[in-house]
């Protein structure tokens, strides 16, 4: 729980730099130089739940240290890192065509400070970087391969031509080390989608191989309105328990004004459901899957199964420093404190 007096408006914001918070667009590598010197330990690996729960040579003065430490942490590091919240790839243009050039890379990710993983990436970052166009758009993705392994882009949920649907020996030839295959088509059905690896997939996309496709509606009316978008891409296995590519304490808060309208936009690239869990406020979902539904509901739990992309609005309508989290609780909570895929979502007074 925060400590309200030690975590005071005042004091938050000043660590979170809230002038310079704004849109949320992927995740970047963490700075150096802010390895837990505590001794705080973290569970972000795909272990089973005894494992994550145990409190084996914990007590419960240390229980109580190391939760603390991990939330002082989170703070220290507010509003460091805007490009968690994204970063979109730039375009070209061909004529009418958008042009989007993407390079598979195999990198040191650093998921926290000390924990490095090898991870398989679109230009350099965990998740790649958002392509964000709209409805009618012409695009063409060039798709480099700097790899050692083969792999293929599918474009999870965006309807292309059969031939451009990017699944090795069923629609491809696979793109070895050195090449380069070119997807091409016209975004017709606006939503929150996704492109990821569809070649040893189980490995190449939880390793890193995954990123928001977002086509915006011609007509801006069918969506609810809101004031700032915000883009959650949900792994597990290949780097551990992560949202935008981090784990908590290195994630970052989602720093709102009380009354704002906020847009996430959920995207499952994991092999677990996570349910995610808002604090304080309840959420409205409006879309699936890119998808508007008949009938919104509110809710303050919505379970993602993998695959699946939700929208939901978040009215800020009472301020407070509001825990948002998945909450199979063996992906964010141990004896050693929260970990995994947690953030705080504050809202200000003003």
């Amino acid at each position: 729980m925060l400590n309200q007096d030690k975590l005071s408006r005042r004091n938050f914001l000043k660590m979170a730099g809230v002038a310079g918070v704004g849109i949320g667009l992927a995740a970047c590598r963490q700075a150096p130089g802010n390895e837990a010197s505590s001794g705080i330990t973290t569970n972000t690996s795909h272990e089973d739940a005894a494992a994550v729960t145990s409190h084996a040579g914990v007590t419960a003065d240390d229980m109580d240290r190391l939760h603390e430490e991990g939330v002082n942490i989170f703070l220290e590091n507010a509003g460091k890192h805007p490009e968690f919240w994204g970063t979109r790839l730039q375009h070209t243009m061909d004529g009418d065509t958008k042009v989007f050039k993407i390079t598979c890379q195999e990198v040191d990710w650093e998921v926290e400070p000390g924990r490095i993983i090898k991870a398989m990436t679109y230009n350099g970052i965990v998740p790649g970087p958002e392509i964000r166009v709209t409805e009618g758009d012409k695009v063409r993705v060039e798709v480099t391969n700097e790899m050692t392994q083969s792999t293929g882009v599918h474009f999870h949920g965006v309807l292309v031509p059969n031939s451009m649907d990017g699944v090795p020996y069923v629609t491809q030839p696979p793109i070895k080390k050195g090449e380069t295959f070119v997807y091409e088509f016209e975004c017709k059905n606006p939503g929150s989608h996704m492109y990821h690896s569809h070649h040893n997939a189980a490995e190449q996309v939880t390793k890193g191989m995954m990123a928001a496709f977002i086509i915006e509606p011609k007509d801006k009316s069918v969506d609810p309105e809101y004031d700032v978008d915000y883009v959650m891409v949900l792994n597990d296995t290949g780097i551990g328990f992560t949202i935008n590519g981090k784990s908590f304490p290195y994630t970052q808060p989602i720093i709102a004004k009380l009354g704002d309208k906020l847009r996430i936009r959920y995207m499952n690239e994991g092999l677990l459901i996570h349910p995610m869990h808002l604090h304080g406020i309840e959420q409205l979902v409006f879309n699936k899957d890119g998808y508007n539904l008949p009938a919104p509901y509110l809710c303050d739990t919505l379970n993602i199964a993998p695959g699946e992309r939700y929208d939901v609005i978040v009215d800020c309508h009472t301020p407070g420093y509001w825990a948002y989290h998945c909450h199979v609780l063996s992906h964010a909570e141990s004896a050693r404190g929260m970990f995994g895929m947690v953030t705080v979502l504050v809202v200000t007074e003003a």
